[in-house]
């Protein structure tokens, strides 16, 4: 295959973004440190600078900056339960005593999955699912003290997000059933890992909150009330859901009392793919109760909806909270696959307390930077008032930050294989989150499973 612009510019060293974004990019900020005033974040521009090539062939990072590997696949874990997993993805980063970080991080192991999360009494739900957590503790330079097993037994272990009581929630991105791919349970489900003492979460499926294909989740801190997306492979496309607690805001465990779960409508639009323009909004959205959570004989995005039917949409991926609003992203569309129309990436914003919808950003290709196929994943926001994106598509794979004029920078780029020589190509970068104190961020290169700490001039 002849080399494209951005292989050739990423060997070089130059920094490129190869998405362009267009809309109320102000919209995203809401609620971070940079809504609060960090004015030196916001008024940054081409960010920090181009990326250096990294001497030992790992990360790539502007000048100024240095990482750190925390933990990489097929080590040992320092508990001795086993080996560190592989396909590390979503990840959560909460305070611990003693200016302590407890970093948990999902692996997406499916029955395929090259290591498995260590089955652990207490903490395993099923033993034949390779899926799970692990949860790294950090001491307040940095330094990892500890890694342990926090859930086995599950599958699939995608994204998540965090509560507002400091626990991560885990999503499992599939439906496979007891008896499927040999699972000895049901899958599909979100569990909830206290990263201090997983032991006090253990490995309890929170089935209320519906069995499908999970992937992000954001908690309304004043209601309690639990967003949830579904990334979908198949027509129709996944849906996305909210989850009304008996327990809203009962801290660990509260969400195993059960609760309601709504899907989102938005009248007269069965597929959000067909809405192109930013800024468009969409007043009186409807949430339709879910018919049968469990799925226990159909998926639910094929449930019957009645005849004004539900909306649909392919790759719904990221989810975040920001000041009165959740934040939900579809990484991409494309009529080819069955949706209505084609897009790069949306992010959408809904407003619970006017019952709004509004579409805020819309990915594009850059034609002669970027890829067919490549497309937005992971975001988070970043303490000092950028947002972070994760890049998952061919070719060399960044970090990127977005500043509140739209402006895109590179903020890291994974090396070729990464160090590793029999891993794919390029790894592809999950789980983007930040240090409680915002001076490190975190991210896992997926393959081979690698976990960073970058530190910089992040302000």
């Amino acid at each position: 295959m002849s080399a494209t612009r951005r292989q050739i510019l990423s060997r070089t060293g130059a920094s490129v973004a190869g998405i362009a974004f267009t809309g109320a990019l102000s919209e995203l900020f809401a609620g971070s440190a940079a809504a609060a005033g960090s004015a030196a974040a916001a008024s940054r521009r081409g960010g920090y600078g181009p990326l250096v090539p990294d001497p030992d062939g790992l990360l790539d990072l502007p000048a100024g900056f240095r990482y750190k590997v925390l933990s990489r696949q097929g080590d040992p874990l320092r508990s001795g339960e086993g080996l560190v997993p592989s396909n590390h993805d979503g990840m959560g980063a909460f305070a611990g005593r003693r200016g302590r970080v407890h970093l948990v991080r999902n692996h997406e192991n499916r029955v395929t999955g090259k290591i498995a999360v260590p089955t652990v009494p207490g903490l395993t739900y099923d033993p034949a699912g390779k899926g799970g957590c692990t949860v790294l503790e950090l001491d307040g330079r940095g330094d990892v003290l500890g890694e342990r097993v926090a859930i086995a037994g599950t599958a699939v272990n995608c994204a998540g997000g965090p509560t507002p009581w400091n626990t991560w929630l885990t999503c499992e991105e599939t439906e496979d059933r007891a008896g499927t791919n040999g699972y000895t349970k049901d899958h599909g489900f979100i569990f909830e890992v206290d990263g201090a003492d997983p032991h006090r979460t253990g490995a309890v499926p929170l089935t209320a909150m519906g069995r499908f294909q999970h992937e992000a989740i954001a908690v309304d801190p004043a209601s309690g009330i639990v967003y949830e997306t579904e990334d979908a492979f198949e027509r129709p496309f996944g849906l996305f859901y909210r989850f009304l607690p008996e327990k809203p805001l009962g801290g660990t465990g509260s969400l195993r009392a059960g609760g309601a779960l709504e899907a989102m409508r938005v009248p007269g639009v069965p597929d959000l793919s067909v809405v192109q323009e930013t800024g468009t909004r969409f007043e009186g959205v409807e949430w339709v109760p879910v018919p049968d959570p469990l799925a226990t004989g159909t998926p639910i995005r094929h449930q019957d909806f009645g005849p004004r039917g539900i909306t649909h949409a392919q790759k719904l991926e990221g989810c975040y909270w920001g000041g009165r609003a959740v934040y939900f992203v579809s990484s991409f569309a494309r009529a080819k696959d069955g949706s209505a129309a084609t897009h790069f990436g949306q992010v959408w914003k809904y407003e619970p307390h006017r019952r709004r919808l509004t579409l805020v950003v819309v990915f594009g290709p850059s034609t002669d930077v970027r890829l067919p196929g490549e497309s937005p994943d992971n975001i988070c926001l970043a303490p000092t008032g950028g947002l972070m994106v994760c890049e998952d598509g061919d070719g060399a794979q960044h970090v990127f930050g977005v500043s509140r004029k739209g402006e895109v920078y590179a903020v890291a780029r994974g090396a070729q294989n990464i160090g590793t020589p029999d891993a794919p190509e390029w790894g592809e970068f999950a789980g983007v989150t930040f240090s409680p104190d915002g001076s490190t961020m975190y991210v896992n290169c997926y393959t081979p499973g690698t976990t960073f700490a970058v530190t910089g001039p992040w302000c």
